[in-house]
């Protein structure tokens, strides 16, 4: 009733001002980093999901190799905050984030899918594990948020392969340090409470060739998490800390 009201011109600058997900841009990091300390580095930045996956049920359903010998889901829609803030868009863009950090100190930095759209869906986990195996890479990062429901879940935690390349231990390690020095708790609904996990049944770590980590930012469904993962603020303080995690491990 109340937009019936409102005349065309007014009615056309609140729907342009509404948010869109999809195109959100985040504001320019307040510190830039420069000079070249990672010229010649590769990256790859694995923001997990994509924002279609809901669309293609067919598609991301479809088993693929889990670098175990067995066979899992090519992808999953991933989770969301209580009040409908999509995982794919928060990883799509702290990795954004972190890649313009890293390209200022003259790494070259590959992302293993070019868009947020509702209207695209993976790549597979299997695509994403082999992504910087050839040409190879320096590192990958993958990065997710949890959403789990259990009372009181929140915080954050790194996960590696029990066998994972040589290296990705310290990546792990080195994203959890930056992670706390931002001032940010580990999660609170771990076994042995340190942070870290070790997983087998997770493609993107299994099938690849280069250290890599992965990293759950914080629980989607925790209000406090929630609140850091929808603000600009909160996704630049995450993109600081996987940034230097990187430079910890390259430098």
């Amino acid at each position: 009733m109340f937009l019936r009201r409102l005349g065309p011109s007014l009615l056309a600058l609140l729907l342009a001002a509404a948010p869109a997900y999809a195109e959100r841009v985040e504001p320019e990091p307040a510190h830039r980093e420069g000079g070249a300390a990672l010229a010649g580095r590769v990256v790859v930045l694995d923001p997990g999901h994509q924002l279609g996956n809901h669309n293609f049920p067919r598609r991301i359903n479809r088993p693929v190799p889990d670098g175990r010998g067995g066979r899992k889901a090519c992808n999953t829609t991933g989770t969301s905050t209580n009040r409908g803030y999509p995982e794919a868009t928060l990883n799509w863009q702290v990795a954004r984030l972190v890649r313009e950090r890293l390209e200022r100190m003259g790494a070259t930095v590959r992302l293993t899918r070019s868009s947020n759209s509702d209207r695209r869906w993976g790549p597979c986990v299997d695509a994403r594990g082999r992504a910087g195996n050839r040409p190879r890479a320096d590192l990958k990062l993958s990065i997710h948020a949890d959403g789990s429901l259990a009372r009181g879940a929140r915080g954050f935690h790194v996960i590696v392969a029990p066998d994972a390349a040589r290296g990705s231990g310290r990546l792990a390690r080195a994203v959890r340090a930056e992670l706390r020095g931002e001032g940010l708790r580990v999660a609170t609904y771990l076994a042995g409470g340190d942070g870290l996990d070790v997983r087998t049944d997770l493609a993107t770590l299994n099938l690849s060739r280069i250290p890599t980590a992965m990293v759950e930012l914080g629980n989607m469904r925790d209000p406090v998490d929630a609140a850091r993962m929808t603000s600009a603020r909160g996704r630049a303080t995450y993109a600081r800390a996987l940034t230097a995690a990187v430079v910890d491990l390259l430098r």
